[in-house]
């Protein structure tokens, strides 16, 4: 059971799996002092589901969860993952998946950044089960999205304007991010503090507003996030992207680096 989010009464909405077993009522032992009662399914496939426990709940969600790894690295989670799948500016909890392309960046990367003279804003998303669902339909753009809970302050979105007013060029870290600043962006670019759920799908062909480079990953085929590259980058850019790594052999993503 993978929890996505809180709903209250220690209910919380997860993906299941297999999910043929896991219907309503169904009570699921995990430990002497957590089980899992299946409560309903969502009309989306997952599912509601209550927490049953002596102490408090995230306590238990503590000690015997286990940090939701990406599909493709096929070990079991350490100790050591807790910390390494999370970025050195994260501060809130509520993502379902790291973002990946922060993991990339340390206090000593911020900090020469910050000496070249580049500011930096902070905006909140939490990365939602969307970001696990592969696209599955014929027709792409019937595809569904999940929401995601995001919050811009005022601050930051003054900072990143006035930035884009002076000249400068806004550096979006990660598709999450993007996302975010297309949210909250008038037909301008200009950014609005906002906070609230966002399904918005971003796919060829989209002229983002908000943003003037992404720093990303490369993404798995089929997936919303490959098609968020595409429509910023534009798809010849990205196919010639992906056909240089796998001539110059880049690093298999299946090789987890310490960073």
């Amino acid at each position: 059971m993978l929890l996505l989010k809180p709903l209250g009464d220690d209910r919380w909405e997860a993906m299941v799996h297999p999910g043929g077993k896991l219907k309503a009522g169904r009570r699921v032992h995990v430990s002497r002092d957590l089980d899992v009662e299946v409560l309903e399914t969502t009309e989306r496939g997952t599912r509601i589901v209550r927490l049953h426990t002596a102490g408090d709940a995230r306590t238990a969600i503590e000690r015997h969860g286990h940090v939701p790894l990406p599909p493709y690295i096929t070990r079991a989670d350490t100790a050591e993952d807790a910390e390494r799948y999370q970025t050195v500016y994260a501060t809130e909890s509520g993502s379902v998946a790291a973002p990946t392309a922060g993991l990339h960046f340390t206090p000593a990367i911020l900090a020469a950044l910050e000496a070249k003279g580049v500011l930096r804003a902070d905006v909140l998303l939490h990365v939602g089960a969307g970001t696990f669902k592969p696209v599955e339909t014929e027709d792409a753009l019937r595809h569904v999205m999940h929401e995601e809970w995001f919050r811009v302050a005022a601050v930051d979105a003054k900072r990143i304007n006035d930035a884009r007013s002076a000249g400068g060029r806004v550096w979006a870290v990660g598709t999450t991010t993007l996302r975010t600043l297309e949210t909250v962006a008038d037909e301008r670019g200009r950014l609005r503090p906002l906070e609230g759920e966002t399904r918005l799908f971003i796919h060829p062909p989209y002229i983002s507003r908000a943003a003037d480079r992404l720093v990303t990953n490369f993404h798995l085929p089929r997936s919303t996030l490959l098609m968020l590259v595409a429509a910023f980058a534009g798809a010849d850019l990205m196919r010639e992207a992906y056909a240089t790594a796998v001539r110059e052999q880049y690093r298999s993503i299946r090789t987890v680096t310490r960073w």
